[in-house]
């Protein structure tokens, strides 16, 4: 368990810049995550937090529920809110998963899929193009990518992807908390969509594979940035 480190140092550095306490505090603890100054495994007691920004604890705990809502802590039964810990190493991990599972469901998907996949994969698309919260996004995202997979005719290996696509959703939201959704990479879904609906399946795996090891190599590069800190989270 690691250690909070000087929560008063960490509000001083904010300011007043907020317009609410709520936002004060979701703002203050957010970058703190981001940067790695509050590292993975860091507990954030509500009473602790509270009394460093000088507020109540109903602000406190409204942006550690807005907090959690972007993947950068879990509450945990007995301890609290505790900082997600999510190592460079596990998100490479992750996503040789996905690069292994995903483009064997789009190649044996694409020839069987119908107008209906396409209709519905382009609705989510919309959807997803004007949601505001991170933890309805993950889901969109994640049922985006299974309507394309639907009929690959597999139903261990659909399973098994969509199992890996739910535990990527914390990667995604921490993306989003950290880069904002301008770095959603919608066009790389409007491409897909597209190559799958001309049943280009060359082209919708070269999509897919691109979608992927762009989003892997964020990732690697936004650990290397926080000076090789190796958790803290990541979308």
């Amino acid at each position: 368990m690691q250690k909070i480190p000087d929560l008063a140092a960490l509000v001083a550095e904010t300011g007043g810049r907020h317009r609410t306490a709520t936002q004060h505090v979701e703002a203050t603890l957010r970058n703190a995550i981001l940067s790695g100054r509050l590292a993975g495994g860091t507990p954030l007691r509500q009473e602790d937090l509270a009394r460093a920004f000088g507020v109540s604890r109903m602000p406190v705990r409204e942006a550690l529920r807005q907090l959690e809502a972007q993947a950068l802590l879990d509450f945990v039964p007995h301890k609290g809110a505790v900082v997600t810990e999510i190592s460079a190493a596990d998100a490479a991990d992750t996503y040789a998963i996905r690069m292994a599972l995903e483009p064997a469901c789009l190649e044996r998907s694409v020839p069987h899929l119908a107008e209906a996949e396409f209709a519905a994969a382009a609705e989510l698309i919309e959807e997803m193009d004007s949601e505001p919260d991170p933890g309805r996004m993950g889901e969109l995202n994640r049922r985006f990518h299974m309507v394309l997979y639907s009929a690959a005719g597999q139903p261990k290996l659909l399973a098994l992807t969509e199992s890996t696509l739910a535990g990527f959703d914390r990667y995604l939201r921490f993306h989003l908390a950290a880069h904002g959704r301008a770095h959603m990479s919608q066009e790389d879904h409007r491409a897909m969509l597209a190559a799958a609906q001309s049943r280009d399946i060359p082209l919708a795996l070269h999509v897919l594979r691109g979608h992927l090891e762009t989003a892997a190599a964020t990732i690697a590069t936004f650990f290397a940035g926080r000076g090789g800190a190796d958790s803290g989270g990541f979308s």
